[in-house]
């Protein structure tokens, strides 16, 4: 059986059987869960109404940094970290994380002159620092720091503090991370997105860095699964019906364009459109008597989704792709989209 939110789930050493809360206290579990989640909203808003222009400083350090933003931490810090730095990695901003701990024995290698250290502790205290703090001041590595101690070691030695203002943890102990590591991530998302638009970074770029999955799939444009040149099931304005259907047989698309003199689509003709006109004279009459003018078009840059999006508003199969002068470049099929993965 499946547990969804909502249900109740227990298990323990013990491996005790699913309770789905007949007679126990699943309101007493929600509040806890509401407490928990009210109490990291607050924090989150807290961090919104403390952002001042210090926040832009570390923007303006990590767009000056010619190598990486290295991300370090360690424990729950760490772990955000990690997500931090592959956000960064991922939106255009060059980025790797390195564990403080491992720091120590040999991976300083790893930070390099031109690169900047964004460095995350609750506390500012962690004594893992000690050495990436020391090896960033020795050779002039510019340090962010992100903390809650504003008199920490770690603060004292940053270049920019990224100050996350008081707010109790939604632990009742006050001990575990949660609310402190929910605003570090929120405000390593924060500079991730503030980069990515100060960088203009664009849809192309977030297709070269996510080429696969669902992800990859969805940013596909037109250009890269159209069929060009030859392939394209094309025929002057003038042409006899007769050559038009081998053209269309040749091509194995159920459809054939029409051009004017000038290469510009004028119109085109499918097999409806030929049962529409069967007549003994078929053969013998021209493509502009045939043809179906305006016929629904794309553009090279346009994504692979909104093209099959069109096809499937339009109750058509396939869309001829023109650029600025409408001449055809290229032409898109349903099939090549579900052969792409795109639905």
């Amino acid at each position: 059986m499946a547990v969804m939110i909502g249900d109740i789930a227990r298990a323990g050493p013990g491996k005790r059987s699913l309770d789905t809360g007949q007679g126990c206290g699943i309101e007493t579990d929600l509040a806890v869960a509401r407490r928990v989640l009210r109490a990291e909203i607050a924090g989150l808003e807290s961090l919104s109404a403390a952002l001042d222009a210090t926040f832009a400083t570390a923007v303006n350090l990590c767009l000056a940094a010619h190598g990486r933003i290295i991300v370090t931490g360690i424990g729950k810090s760490g772990h955000v970290a990690r997500k931090i730095a592959a956000s960064l990695a991922s939106t255009g901003t060059p980025a790797q994380f390195v564990h403080a701990g491992e720091a120590s024995h040999g991976d300083l290698g790893m930070i390099a002159g031109e690169d900047a250290i964004m460095a995350l502790s609750n506390s500012g205290e962690t004594t893992e620092f000690a050495d990436i703090i020391a090896y960033s001041r020795r050779f002039g590595i510019p340090l962010i720091a992100i903390t809650s101690g504003a008199r920490s070691t770690l603060a004292s030695a940053a270049d920019v503090v990224l100050l996350l203002p008081p707010a109790a943890e939604a632990c009742p102990m006050g001990l575990a991370p949660t609310t402190s590591t929910t605003l570090m991530m929120a405000l390593g998302d924060a500079l991730a997105i503030t980069l990515l638009e100060r960088r203009g970074f664009s849809i192309a770029d977030f297709r070269l860095f996510h080429p696969g999955g669902r992800l990859g799939r969805r940013l596909l444009r037109v250009a890269d699964i159209m069929h060009i040149g030859d392939a394209m099931p094309l025929i002057a304005l003038a042409t006899p019906m007769s050559e038009a259907i081998l053209v269309m047989t040749a091509k194995s698309f159920g459809c054939v364009g029409a051009c004017d003199g000038q290469g510009r689509l004028v119109g085109i003709i499918t097999d409806g459109d030929l049962r529409r006109h069967m007549a003994d004279d078929l053969l013998n009459r021209r493509v502009s008597e045939i043809l179906h003018p305006q016929p629904k078009t794309t553009g090279p840059g346009a994504l692979a989704a909104e093209a099959l999006g069109l096809m499937n508003r339009s109750a058509i199969t396939s869309l001829f792709v023109l650029d600025d002068n409408r001449c055809p470049i290229g032409f898109l099929h349903m099939h090549d989209c579900l052969r792409a993965g795109i639905a």
